[in-house]
């Protein structure tokens, strides 16, 4: 009878134990939430300035917001989110996710920011597999190398020249490692048609906000 008593007490406590944890983790949850949310946007937001300068528009970045549906010139399987910049009302420039799926070791995540003339504002990569030392310096702190995409766009340079240097293209390699740097050449290539073909959806303003659809492209089947 003992034995019965002292497990039903056991089994009270750790009911209690469980329940007064997870009264507290949902306390310490509800009041931090709005404080890591707001940590959380502060981060993307000066992601997005590494693109495109906060003093180049004056609208809400993180507000203005259209969804994407998951496009295959992008890499991109589920819906993502574009960032809209423009000042005193006029279209400045766009940032969306962009995915290289043959990176060396992976898919290469970037963000690709967008002018509205169609030149690159600049590129940043947000996740990546590749080697330490090697793939990574497509990395803005390893390397420079991301920064040569700035300017550039889908006539400068040609068309043909949106290759890496090794397969008689504009953009350097990294010694020892052409397939991260091909990768990303690549992705960022399609990101420019994608824009290209694109550009109205991109910057209009939506009244609801539901995924947009990208337009066909007529040079493929």
């Amino acid at each position: 009878m003992n034995i019965h008593k002292q497990v039903a007490t056991t089994a009270f406590l750790l009911m209690l134990f469980a329940t007064i944890g997870a009264a507290l983790v949902g306390f310490i949850y509800d009041n931090t939430y709005d404080t890591i949310k707001y940590n959380e946007q502060q981060a993307l937001l000066k992601q997005l300035n590494n693109i495109i300068p906060a003093s180049h528009y004056d609208n809400e970045l993180l507000t203005d917001t259209i969804v994407l549906a998951a496009e295959h010139r992008l890499g991109t399987t589920t819906n993502s989110i574009a960032y809209r910049a423009r000042k005193q009302g006029k279209n400045v420039a766009v940032v969306f996710s962009a995915i290289a799926p043959n990176g060396y070791n992976g898919s290469i995540h970037l963000l690709i920011g967008i002018y509205e003339n169609g030149k690159l504002a600049g590129v940043r990569v947000v996740k990546h597999k590749e080697t330490p030392g090697l793939g990574d310096a497509i990395e803005a702190k390893r390397s420079d190398w991301i920064l040569d995409f700035n300017g550039k766009s889908l006539t400068q340079p040609s068309n043909k020249q949106w290759k890496v240097k090794r397969d008689g293209g504009e953009f350097d390699q990294f010694t020892g490692a052409t397939i991260t740097p091909r990768a990303v050449v690549k992705a960022v290539h399609s990101a420019l048609l994608y824009f290209d073909l694109n550009k109205d959806i991109l910057f209009k303003i939506n009244s609801s906000n539901k995924p947009s659809e990208s337009k066909p492209d007529e040079t493929e089947p």
